[in-house]
């Protein structure tokens, strides 16, 4: 056999070698190695990432709403007066609406027709069935309103007096002590002063009467009481002839003044405790054509008090702040209803302005006139 016989066979040989023996099948890669497209695929889920992040702001802003309480709903501040029409309480109105707004509050304010305990007591009873969350009560009696006064109390109701007081005022050691404080102003005091006033316009000496509204009424009995002890502190000189009370009614007034200037022709002057006794008693000085002869003085200061003072139908007008004691039952009233009763006084007096001819025109006695709406 030749050489390339031999080449041929060879070549035959290796050929069926190899299709005989299979290539080995890939190795399975390594643990670490089938992590990498894992960690190949990281990227990508880091970039996602931004994604979900994105949204974080979004709930980040409203988070707020979430959190966001309703707004509470403003309290009620009630004002119980003691008669309609009566320009001391139209201005003690006036400065309570004013304070309430300036600090957030409502304001409601009603009062009988006349001061009477029996008209007030219902008001006071529709106040509280109303809910009204804090009351400023100017007593028209203060026996016949404790009960009254007690029940608004009893229901939850911070109780503050103005212009009037019941029990005795003395809301710290007296009989009454559940009002938190008696914002009005010295009435013995002013009784004194509007009574000395008038014995020294009629020159030292003489008799003097006095208009009065009702037993009962713890201011009007004050000034009563104070004028009393002006009388008492001339030594004799001067002669307290009657006492003569009218239900608040100006007509009432003029009649029973009319009746005491017949019957004491040298009448010298009238101490009138409120508006309508002073106007009542004004009048019938007009109509008996006394008037600058006998001496007038009125306590309260409405414009028609005025009008009669430039009229020389009174000569003396006392003016006390009512537009203050609206205010201060609102501040009091709110102090209350955010449990700070520490911080209420007891008893808070107000001044006076004494209004005469002499200074009416001036900014203090013009500041001081009461208001008629």
């Amino acid at each position: 056999m030749n050489s390339k016989w031999l080449v041929a066979i060879g070549l035959v040989l290796a050929l069926a070698l190899a299709g005989c023996t299979a290539a080995p099948a890939p190795a399975a890669p390594a643990p670490e190695e089938a992590a990498a497209p894992a960690e190949e695929a990281a990227p990508a889920e880091e970039e996602a990432a931004p994604a979900e992040e994105a949204t974080a702001p979004a709930e980040e802003e409203a988070a707020p709403a979430e959190e966001e309480a309703p707004a509470a709903e403003a309290p009620t501040i009630a004002l119980v007066y003691g008669v309609a029409g009566d320009g001391f309480y139209i201005t003690m109105e006036k400065g309570l609406r004013d304070m309430a707004a300036e600090m957030g509050a409502e304001a409601v304010a009603d009062g009988p027709s006349q001061f009477d305990a029996v008209q007030q007591t219902p008001i006071l009873d529709a106040m509280v069935s109303r809910g009204v969350d804090a009351i400023c009560i100017a007593a028209t009696d203060k026996q016949a309103m404790i009960e009254p006064m007690q029940r608004a109390h009893d229901a939850g109701i911070p109780i503050i007096s103005v212009d009037t007081f019941i029990g005795d005022g003395d809301y710290e050691n007296g009989p009454v002590t559940f009002p938190l404080s008696y914002v009005g102003s010295d009435n013995e005091e002013g009784g004194r002063i509007a009574c000395n006033a008038v014995i020294e316009a009629m020159g030292g000496e003489g008799k003097i009467y006095i208009q009065n509204i009702k037993p009962g009424v713890s201011t009007t009995d004050q000034r009563e009481q104070g004028c009393i002890e002006a009388i008492e502190a001339t030594e004799g000189k001067v002669t307290l002839v009657g006492v003569d009370y009218n239900d608040d009614s100006a007509a009432k007034a003029a009649e029973q003044t009319s009746a005491v200037l017949q019957r004491e022709p040298d009448l010298g002057a009238i101490f009138g405790t409120n508006l309508f006794s002073a106007q009542g008693a004004a009048q019938a000085v007009k109509n008996a054509g006394l008037t600058g002869l006998v001496k007038v003085a009125n306590f309260d200061a409405p414009e028609a008090a005025i009008v009669d003072l430039r009229n020389e139908v009174v000569d003396i007008v006392i003016a006390q702040l009512p537009y203050e004691i609206g205010q201060k039952c609102v501040e009091y009233s709110m102090l209350a209803l955010e449990g700070r009763e520490d911080e209420i006084p007891a008893r808070w007096p107000t001044g006076y302005v004494v209004i005469t001819r002499d200074n009416v025109d001036s900014e203090e006695a013009q500041m001081a006139i009461y208001k008629s709406e």
